[in-house]
């Protein structure tokens, strides 16, 4: 049986993937940033700030979740999501390093 093509690299390289394929859509970054200024929200209070459909934000919500960087808890009929800060702080520990390896030079081709 072959491998995987995430196991062709490490750990690292898989998380800071996983994280920017998590991140990699407006709406995705518009319901963090929602969710960030309001410290908390449910699904309904994002389908009236943004206007896409329950449908959608519900897919996008999950996309954020799976990776564990918003957590949900019920509260009656709803979920209450709110930013999950050790994971937003591993992110950070993660892209930090990442983004800042670009010499201070400038170009290098």
């Amino acid at each position: 049986m072959g491998i995987t093509k995430t196991e062709l690299f490490n750990k690292r390289q898989n998380k800071i993937a996983s994280y920017a394929k998590a991140l990699g859509h407006p709406a995705r970054i518009a319901i963090l940033e929602y969710v960030l200024k309001r410290k908390a929200c449910i699904c309904g209070d994002l389908v009236e700030e943004l206007g896409l459909a329950q449908a959608t934000i519900s897919q996008h919500l999950k996309a954020l979740k799976d990776v564990g960087i918003l957590q949900g808890t019920i509260e009656g009929p709803s979920i209450c999501y709110c930013i999950n800060k050790k994971t937003w702080n591993e992110i950070e520990g993660y892209f930090v390093p990442f983004l800042s390896q670009v010499p201070e030079s400038g170009n290098s081709c």
